[in-house]
């Protein structure tokens, strides 16, 4: 089986750790901040922060990366209690634990998993399923009895039990799903330690403690109040103030730096590597981004060396990647990574190519476009702001039409759009999640450059199942050249890091490379 790769860590502890004479105490509600609103309440659907960090406590999903891991890759029971696994890689079978009820008293049953993987793997024609590409190697998903789900693939899948991992697949009730399959875009109604209490949009979303939660010795807190402010100064106010305890997310160096110096030994920072990277789509319905040579060019232009330079001290970004996180087992190497299109070290070179290529394409001079950037301001905000001065240098004008975060998604979705702001953000590090979301519009539901590329699709399914790591390797370095270099279907920018200051107060989290892990606050609690 191969095991995703584990993530150097940087903590950073200023306030006094919580020793192991410390008492665990339990009641208070946390208040923690979300820089964006969720589209919709479905998890299945979507893949934004803005639905994890405010619903994620709510649900459960059948396994769960371990809250402590600080790596974000070892696979824990949740809902499922214990699994096996059958020699030949094809038959997951997992045991439920007994006793798991929904918040409207109903116990929840295998058929309950069952409709739910059905929904993300096999969605209807009017269902989204942001990650259904995942799941292809999926036959079938089995009942054996009330207490037991089968899995049963078509090829072996070496990364299939930690996919059942995934914080986005949230355990649905089947009666709902069977009256309503949209029902939970606009409704909650889960399994999870904390019950829905309120959603008033533009303000602040509430959850309470499940007081018949299956594990009986959580949660620890009381409730939570998430508050939806999408300013980053506001943001930080509200730390500074002691008016919330902390944004999951990430903040920006200088904000970091801010808080430090503003509550000393009352702040706590966190940091790690960031498994997210900045991406932008070109959609290819549109001319001329249908034409490879202009999607060429403005690779080209970007000076990504220099920019991991500058842009890491102002915005959640550093290391210059490909299509894996940079330094990871998978990552292609720097000096091959430069022999794509757009990471080679000779600016002027890759500029004077890209102008060339843009005449070639019948591009007049002065071509402008819009680009519509994603309203939360790290690192969307300085990444875009350095896109177009890029591009500039190669005569192309460019306006930012600035969207509103939670729209964002449904401009995409709907390709109301000619270049956009995007990224690919993988809950840990493993190519069949990493990558899945460049396979065909159709395969992919978040292939928002809407190509069909068969050649990149046989590619997908040729390293998910290879076996031995070298040959894997030569797959990924395959897929990752025709994606961004023979087609140049989507522009990697740079890799983000992970930056959370909280208050003291908050103890039981622990940070990981993914801003969508450790969500259900079940393991949270407050010193004071």
């Amino acid at each position: 089986m191969r095991i995703p790769v584990a993530i150097a860590l940087v903590v950073f502890a200023l306030a006094s750790p919580a020793s192991a004479q410390e008492r665990l105490r339990s009641g208070g509600e946390l208040i923690f901040l979300v820089p964006s609103e969720p589209p919709s309440y479905d998890g299945h659907r979507e893949g934004t922060f803005g639905v994890v960090h405010p619903l994620a406590p709510h649900y459960n999903t059948l396994l769960r990366i371990d809250p402590t891991d600080r790596t974000g890759t070892r696979v824990v029971p949740d809902l499922a209690e214990s699994w096996t696994i059958s020699p030949d890689g094809l038959v997951y079978m997992l045991r439920l634990r007994q006793g798991v009820r929904f918040h409207d008293g109903s116990p929840m049953t295998s058929r309950d998993v069952k409709a739910s993987y059905d929904k993300i793997a096999f969605p209807s024609a009017n269902v989204v399923s942001m990650r259904k590409g995942a799941y292809t190697a999926i036959e079938v998903v089995e009942t054996p009895d009330p207490q037991t789900v089968v899995f049963r693939l078509k090829w072996p899948q070496a990364s299939f039990l930690t996919n059942l991992a995934s914080p986005y697949n949230w355990i649905f009730k089947a009666d709902i799903l069977a009256r309503d399959v949209r029902w939970y875009e606009t409704n909650v109604m889960g399994t999870g330690p904390f019950k829905f209490v309120e959603h008033v949009k533009g303000s602040h979303w509430v959850g309470r403690k499940n007081p018949d939660y299956w594990d009986k010795s959580r949660p620890y807190l009381d409730g939570y109040r998430a508050l939806f402010i999408s300013s980053s100064s506001a943001q930080v106010a509200a730390i500074r103030g002691e008016r919330a305890h902390v944004q999951f997310r990430s903040f920006s160096p200088a904000d970091r730096d801010a808080l430090l110096a503003a509550l000393g030994p009352k702040i706590a920072v966190q940091e790690s590597p960031w498994g997210c990277g900045q991406l932008v789509t070109m959609n290819h319905e549109r001319k001329p981004f249908d034409d490879k040579r202009v999607r060429r060019a403005l690779t080209l232009a970007l000076d990504r060396w220099e920019a991991s330079k500058s842009l890491s001290r102002i915005a959640v970004v550093k290391e210059v990647g490909g299509i894996q996180v940079p330094g990871t087992p998978w990552a292609t190497p720097p000096a091959e990574l430069e022999k794509l299109a757009g990471y080679g070290r000779d600016i002027k070179a890759g500029r004077t190519e890209a102008r060339r290529l843009l005449r070639e394409a019948g591009v007049p001079e002065g071509f402008a476009f819009t680009f519509k950037n994603r309203g939360i301001p790290q690192p969307y905000e300085p990444i875009a702001i350095w896109l177009i001065d890029q591009w500039k240098q190669i005569g192309v004008n460019v306006r930012m039409e600035t969207i509103e975060a939670s729209a964002h998604v449904s401009h995409l979705r709907r390709g109301d759009f000619e270049v956009a702001s995007d990224a690919q953000c993988g809950f840990v590090v493993e190519p069949d999640f990493d990558i899945q979301k460049f396979q065909s519009v159709g395969i992919s539901d978040n292939n928002y450059s809407r190509y069909k590329d068969p050649v990149l699709d046989d590619l997908y399914v040729k390293q998910s199942r290879a076996v031995d790591p070298e040959e894997r390797k030569r797959y990924l370095r395959a897929f990752e050249k025709r994606l961004l270099d023979d087609e140049v279907h989507y522009l990697f920018t740079l890799q983000w890091h992970r930056i959370v200051a909280h208050s003291a107060k908050m103890r039981g989290w622990t940070i990981t490379p993914s801003h969508f892990l450790n969500q259900q606050l079940d393991s949270v609690w407050l010193a004071e």
